[in-house]
């Protein structure tokens, strides 16, 4: 038996510990997230605070973009070493003296710096909170939890640049640094207070060392978290592009945008927090494969619209929102179920699967990029072909199949 099947089965906390320790690792997310859109709406006004250029500027997010993808690895390696509890308590500290340094900042050559150290520190708890999570609840519980964190984590990018506008405008650029410092602290001294409170086990397996090849050689693992990558990747390709298409091609606003994306995020967190209640009534393989078809959908049917409909930006919102459903709905479950493929490996499996789905929206949004005058079609044949092999890798890789101990527990 594993370490993590021993604290699975005897050390599992009550449910008011468990939901504590859940609100906890959620925050840290969630605080890792908004390090990058509190500081969006200061970022125009950079090269005069610091008198540089714009493009010296653009590198307070770049550089946070960049530390993140490098943090998502090492801590999904160092995980293995030093432990979850001692290392997320470790990703807070960085990230809150990072955040304080950040404030201190007086050229921007040391505010870019800091926000390099900053998005490193912020990818620890991204990786980390799904391991954690998966040992305080059973497997349904944990999709539930999971489905919960993706739920609050998609209206981050919406409120935290609005929280954002007004600390700036009321205090100057260093507030939004000040404020996820202070509010870090408050969570490694919630901790600190009560050390227990979250799973403080490795994920060394008796089998062998875990490693990135070895999930990159593990096609049930490839099954779930590519395909997770693909869905989640296709839809953020859509988001990032969709501005510029609505106002450069369709004639439209960016209060257009703004809609379409206030209708996806609800819709999505309806179908995310359905999703578990979808499990216990099914089962979690056919729970994926309807979110998997209804992501496929909806992506074919925003291709057919922009060839063949009047490509209004007012009818977006009335197609977009079957994707953001496909997501809900799979998402949870899959996330799960790839941290399970993974064999114990919880923290690197998390790690790459995030990393999957940066490198895929990222490049993909690059790719696009120049096809942005051609119109929505082109940005819709995109996101098709992104979506459609999750589709595939349902059909042709053989599912999970849990033991039977794991699933008794799950049922439970």
């Amino acid at each position: 038996m594993t370490e993590e099947k021993a604290y699975a089965t005897s050390s599992r906390p009550t449910q008011a510990a468990a939901l504590l320790a859940c609100t906890v690792i959620i925050s840290g997310t969630v605080l890792g997230l908004s390090g990058m859109d509190l500081v969006l709406p200061a970022v125009p006004s950079m090269p005069g605070i610091f008198d540089t250029s714009i493009a010296t500027s653009q590198l307070v997010l770049a550089l946070y973009v960049a530390g993140s993808a490098v943090g998502l690895l090492l801590f999904g390696s160092l995980a293995a070493f030093i432990g979850r509890r001692r290392l997320f308590i470790l990703s807070l500290l960085l990230f809150a003296v990072a955040s304080a340094a950040g404030a201190m900042a007086t050229s921007i050559e040391m505010l870019n710096v800091t926000r390099l150290l900053q998005g490193a520190a912020a990818s620890g708890p991204a990786v980390l909170a799904p391991g954690l999570i998966r040992n305080l609840f059973s497997e349904l519980g944990a999709i539930r939890a999971i489905a919960a964190m993706g739920s609050i984590e998609s209206l981050t990018p919406g409120l935290a640049p609005i929280l954002g506008a007004w600390l700036f405008n009321r205090y100057g650029w260093e507030a939004s640094f000040t404020l996820t410092a202070l509010l870090t602290a408050v969570l490694i001294l919630v901790i600190l207070v009560r050390p227990s409170l979250l799973p403080s086990i490795g994920t060394k397996q008796a089998g062998g060392p875990g490693s990135y090849a070895r999930l990159l050689k593990n096609p049930t693992y490839l099954r779930y978290s590519l395909g997770h990558a693909m869905v989640l990747g296709g839809l953020l390709t859509f988001v990032f592009s969709a501005p510029a298409i609505i106002v450069q091609t369709m004639d439209g606003t960016v209060d257009d945008f703004i809609i379409m994306q206030i209708v996806g995020v609800s819709t999505f967190i309806v179908a995310a927090n359905v999703a578990g209640h979808l499990v216990a009534r099914f089962s979690v393989e056919r729970v994926i494969m309807v979110g998997t078809l209804i992501a496929v959908f909806g992506s074919s049917m925003l291709l057919l619209y922009s060839l063949i409909g009047p490509n209004a930006p007012r009818h977006l919102k009335y197609l977009f929102w079957m994707l953001n459903v496909g997501l809900g709905v799979r998402g949870g479950p899959a996330f799960v179920r790839a941290l399970s493929a993974a064999e114990g490996d919880d923290d690197r499996a998390s790690a790459l699967l995030i990393f999957f789905v940066t490198l895929i929206a990222s490049g993909c949004t690059a790719l696009v990029a120049p096809f942005i005058t051609v119109g929505l079609s082109a940005l819709t044949i995109a996101v098709f072909l992104i979506v459609l092999p999750s589709l595939f890798l349902m059909l042709f890789i053989k599912p999970y199949e849990p033991p039977a101990d794991t699933e008794t527990a799950a049922a439970n």
